[in-house]
């Protein structure tokens, strides 16, 4: 660990920008594994026999294992020592990342990509650490960068697995993943820093019951994780759908090219970095109404997408924005009830994500079917305005200390 990686200061140390951009780049790594199965789709399924049916568990079974990580794996931050819990996991996505690649069958397949889900959630257990690693006053800008590297990895998941296929067939996707995850396990392993004693015993048991405790006893948590809940469904109403009419009249674009939609969210997503500095500043309130706001105004140029991509572009780097700034704030605001028990407040707050992104892309995929994508925008803009309902309400009612019980 280099003494340039953690500044001492009167307060906390504070975790610097290069190593918050290192973390950021392990986060990115890591959670584009359970995205890379979606422009995979039909060629995985037309490899190992699997039938247009069978092809939605692809993505359902490995949500459904990084759902189970949240609650079962990322608390355990709160117990265990992180600098192994992190490189420890990191092996793990990698040994499952080999055996998704070798599946000889979609039995072999779908096991694999569930312990890959349940794997992947080291990301968040870093986001955790990065918090506790970091002081009052530098926290939201540290959240800002770690995390940009989650959404950046979300969004070029799909590119990069949609150019490596093309070139070298989807099992090459996984394995140089898996090398990816080794080298990841190997540098974290050297360069995170100690565990700092201290922190109060919990059990087990109480750590994996911290999303239902939580939500009930903890207003700041309740609150940012119904906004959280609401806001990625509308994230998974656009991107769970918009492949449909991008693929469709007029538009009839390749798998690869759909793929590349991710790099515009990407660039909205870097610029939205800036909201942990604000919130450091004490304008996370601001920075949530005004993004919120913004979030769902995205939806009418998004609306045009049957009609012309150049508002689309727009209104997703408006998007991407306007959600990473949201999610940031989110987690500056939950992490600093406590900070000593960042792994089940994040991964609490992960767990209605979860639940929110695939939600609402398979509402948004009925919706499409039943009536268009017209549709899909107002249930996305819908998704919008009822986290910023929440929001507002919740500014609207006196407020009390809210602590982790």
């Amino acid at each position: 660990m280099s003494t340039l990686d953690v500044r001492e200061s009167a307060g906390p140390p504070t975790i610097s920008t290069r190593f918050a951009l290192l973390l950021a780049v392990a986060c990115g790594i890591a959670v584009a594994n359970i995205y890379f199965a979606q422009p995979l789709l039909e060629e995985i399924g037309r490899d190992l026999g699997v039938g247009p049916a069978g092809l939605g568990f692809v993505t359902t079974v490995t949500q459904l294992g990084y759902l189970l990580g949240l609650l079962l794996i990322v608390p355990l931050g709160d117990l265990l020592n992180r600098r192994v819990l992190i490189p420890a996991g990191s092996v793990v996505a990698a040994v499952a990342l080999v055996a998704v690649a070798g599946s000889p069958g979609p039995v072999t397949f779908f096991v694999a990509s569930g312990v890959l889900g349940l794997a992947t959630v080291v990301q968040q257990v870093i986001i955790a650490y990065s918090a506790v690693l970091s002081g009052p006053g530098s926290r939201g800008r540290v959240l800002g960068i770690v995390t940009s590297g989650v959404v950046i990895g979300i969004l070029l998941a799909r590119t990069v697995a949609g150019l490596l296929s093309d070139a070298f067939g989807w099992r090459s996707v996984y394995v140089v993943s898996a090398l990816l995850m080794l080298g990841v396990a190997v540098v974290l392993g050297v360069r995170l820093p100690p565990e700092r004693p201290g922190r109060p015993p919990v059990s087990y048991r109480r750590l994996i019951t911290s999303v239902f405790t939580l939500t009930v006893h903890n207003r700041v948590f309740r609150v940012r994780s119904l906004i959280t809940l609401f806001m990625f469904a509308g994230f998974g109403a656009l991107w769970g759908s918009m492949a449909l009419p991008l693929s469709a009249e007029p538009w009839h674009l390749s798998t690869s090219e759909v793929g590349l939609f991710g790099l515009v969210g990407a660039a909205g997503a870097i610029g939205a970095a800036r909201a942990g500095a604000l919130a450091d500043r004490g304008r996370a309130q601001w920075v949530t109404g005004v993004t919120l706001t913004l979030f769902a105004v995205s939806w009418l140029p998004i609306a045009w997408l049957p009609h012309s991509l150049i508002p689309l572009l727009v209104g997703i780097v408006v998007i991407d924005f306007a959600g990473q700034a949201v999610h940031v704030t989110n987690q500056h605001l939950i992490v600093g009830v406590d900070p000593n028990s960042s792994s089940r407040l994040i991964g609490s707050n992960m767990a209605y994500y979860s639940v929110g992104f695939g939600g609402g892309a398979v509402a948004a995929t009925a919706t499409y079917s039943a009536w268009g994508w017209g549709a899909v925008c107002v249930l996305g803009a819908g998704f919008s305005v009822a986290a910023l309902l929440v929001w507002a309400a919740d500014r609207s009612i006196p407020r009390k200390p809210s602590t982790v019980d």
